[in-house]
């Protein structure tokens, strides 16, 4: 429980970052080994009320438990960033027994639905989830030898985390803190600042991030992954998706004007109005946070970066093309596991496990009732606009897709996100209501989230022979401490750090997640889809029809409204390529080619840059592919021990540096000698962190559609 506190708290409080950053499982679990061992050899074997301080040794079933409950729940609340919204943008700052039902219902409704779906993705023998399997591995490994010495020759990978954590903590301090310029290392645009053409290419803040560089760990790791972690196969799909889509397709529909991209930057969270400004949503609401649709045609359509405009259309090709690859791929097997996964005879796992009473039914029945009227109070009782048949509808999305996604991910290690397409069904359903929307995208898309969660955490209990009512409240009671718990550390947050959540924070709380959501929340709750559309037309008959109204004006008025929703039919049909191929050249490349991984691989794009994914790649394959076939012992020793130590280094270091350097004293320690010398004010000078647009306009002058 202390390290659900801990780290439920941390990683709230680092999700503001920019970069992101935060505290893992697995490193929770190296640093417990030895603190549980220490207990079993020095704590007193006394018993107090009858609960004994020290049963005895430091076991493989304790330490997974501490592995569920300090993880269960440690990233932010999915619901926070709607209450960080509300607060922002919409003016509402309901009070905690809002925030707490609706955080307790979007985190733990999912359970029961986990626990339905148990019986297939849980119990059967050929529910594998295979990314379970190394945290398995560890574990035994972990347990089974003298941890210090394992591995051959060599120091010790315990000596090895503490060595490599602590350079880690103690290099940040030079491009977290003393340099920062190290890290936002745009160094094209410091020669030629004002150039906006070189903004838009070669820029952190407002670019593409040409400048390929970064000498901060965080940059690396924040928004393309963890480079030393994903196979080579998984990084160079997302270092190619990046490159195709990010650094050929942006910069040829930008300067081409396409959905008047020349107007706003190219890479950029926020959104924008006709006039070049950034979208004043106030504008266009009612008092109670709905949209009055007549100041919005008065006022201005919303207009998305390109980037950011083409990160919806590639979640829609990642959805679509996840389907499709696991029936190409694994429909045999998956069908063959429905078929056969009530029936099939109990493995060993299984037969184990028949020694513990499982959890009664009726556990889950309860837990979804109440987590239900948590839900149902939240949104009636406080004014949401989101109706009690839209809570349902979105539990029944929720619903439908836990068995199916489940078996891809218990099979596969894949999955479907439900993310953008509930915005669409809901943004269709119930226009004009931002609040609504995010509340039931929470629902349809955390719930299903939560669900899988649940179920791969039983799974490694069921590996692990854990009793299963221990799991159960293990997990429950530690979503119910964690989330209250962020809570709490998010309204300190807007109490104790100036300017939370505005682009330019001091110190980099820059809220990138909540940003996004609140976009997302104006562009398919507020003003929604059907209105949205409108603006991202065919581009060639946009082209034509200027060259030629007369012959091409009246078919671009009735093309289609959604061309971005053109993505679901690229997503549909992109896998079959390289699945025709590799079947063809069963020893080629192509068998290793991953369309849904490839689309979705600039997902962090914005506010991701190539600062970002380019060194991710470079470090990946040589990680990956060069250390892991040259150097196959030292890589199999050292490489997941030095992903590990290299966050929590810097996890550690972000913390000392905001709480000792830079919360006291409103932030003026050595303000006037460190923190503006040029190291640490060149990357905010210029175009690119104003986020100039390539075209400016006149006092007056405004872009885009005359109606909309």
């Amino acid at each position: 429980m202390m390290w659900n506190i801990l780290a439920s708290g941390v990683n709230q409080f680092l999700s503001f970052h920019n970069p992101p950053a935060g505290l893992s499982g697995i490193l929770i679990c190296l640093v417990s080994y030895p603190m549980g061992r220490a207990w079993a050899k020095w704590m007193p074997r006394w018993s107090i009320m009858g609960l004994p301080l020290n049963p005895g040794p430091f076991n493989i079933k304790e330490h997974v438990l501490i592995l569920i409950i300090s993880s269960v729940n440690s990233d932010a609340a999915y619901a926070n960033d709607i209450f960080a919204v509300q607060r922002l943008v919409y003016g509402q700052n309901f009070n905690f027994i809002y925030q707490w039902l609706v955080v307790m219902s979007t985190q733990l409704i999912g359970f029961s639905f986990g626990g339905i779906a148990r019986r297939i993705l849980v119990d059967s023998p050929s529910m594998i989830w295979p990314t379970l399997l190394p945290i398995s591995t560890f574990f035994h490994t972990l347990h089974s030898t003298d941890y210090s010495a394992a591995g051959g020759s060599g120091i010790s990978r315990q000596r090895f985390f503490v060595y490599t954590c602590s350079g880690m903590f103690l290099y940040h301090f030079i491009p977290g803190y003393l340099f920062q310029a190290l890290s936002y290392f745009s160094w094209v645009t410091w020669i030629r600042p004002e150039d906006p053409v070189v903004a838009q290419l070669f820029g952190y803040f407002s670019g593409l991030g040409m400048s390929t560089i970064t000498f901060d760990w965080v940059q690396i790791v924040g928004f393309a992954g963890d480079p030393l972690i994903a196979p080579w196969w998984t990084s160079a799909n997302i270092t190619a998706g990046f490159l195709f889509f990010i650094w050929f397709i942006s910069p040829i529909l930008y300067f081409t004007n396409t959905w008047y991209a020349k107007y706003m930057p190219m890479s950029s969270t926020l959104s924008f109005d006709n006039t070049g400004a950034p979208y004043q949503v106030a504008q266009i609401l009612n008092p109670d946070a709905t949209v009055n649709f007549d100041a919005y045609h008065s006022y201005s359509p919303m207009f998305l970066s390109i980037t950011f405009a083409l990160s919806y259309g590639l979640a829609f090709a990642s959805l679509s093309a996840t389907l499709v690859h696991a029936i190409l791929y694994y429909r045999q097997h998956v069908w063959t596991q429905i078929r056969h996964s009530l029936s099939e005879q109990k493995d060993i796992h299984a037969r184990l496990m028949s020694a513990y009473h499982p959890v009664p039914p009726w556990w889950y029945s309860v837990l979804f009732l109440s987590t239900f009227v948590f839900g149902v109070i939240g949104i009636r009782v406080f004014p949401t606009e989101l109706p009690v048949w839209a809570f349902i509808v979105a539990l029944l999305i929720s619903a439908t897709f836990v068995i199916p996604t489940g078996i891809m991910a218990a099979i596969t290690g894949t999955g479907v996100s439900l993310n953008v397409i509930t915005e669409v069904i809901i943004g269709y359903a119930l226009p004009g209501r931002p609040v609504a929307m995010m509340l039931f995208k929470s629902w349809g898309f955390n719930t299903m989230d939560q669900a899988l969660n649940f179920i791969s955490d039983m799974k490694i209990g069921f590996y692990m022979k854990i009793p299963p009512r221990t799991m159960f409240w293990s997990q429950v009671i530690a979503t119910i401490v964690s989330g209250t718990v962020q809570l709490g550390v998010q309204a300190w947050s807007f109490t104790n750090i100036p300017d939370l959540c505005t682009p330019h924070q001091r110190t980099h709380f820059t809220c990138i997640g909540v940003q996004i959501f609140s976009t997302s929340s104006v562009m398919w709750g507020a003003i929604g889809p059907a209105l949205q559309f409108q603006i991202y037309k065919s581009v060639l008959l946009r082209n034509l029809s200027r060259r030629n109204p007369n012959q091409f004006g009246q078919a671009y008025e009735a093309a289609p409204q959604a061309p971005l929703l053109y993505f679901f039919v690229i997503g549909a049909v992109a896998p079959v390529i390289p699945w025709l191929l590799a079947r063809k050249y069963p020893g080629s490349f192509w068998k290793y080619v991953n369309m849904p991984v490839f689309f979705q691989g600039p997902a962090g794009v914005p506010p991701g840059t190539g600062m970002n994914y380019i060194p991710f790649g470079i470090i990946a394959y040589i990680s990956q592919y060069l250390i892991k076939r040259r150097y196959p012992q030292w890589w199999r020793k050292y490489n997941y021990i030095l992903s590990m130590a290299l966050s929590t280094g810097v996890s550690i270091a972000i913390l000392f540096i905001f709480f000792v350097l830079q919360f006291p004293e409103n932030g003026e320690i050595g303000f006037n000698t460190i923190q503006s010398w040029i190291g640490n004010t060149i990357f905010m000078n210029g175009a690119d962190f104003r986020g100039d647009p390539l075209i400016k306009l006149k006092p007056g002058e405004t872009f885009g559609p005359s109606t909309w």
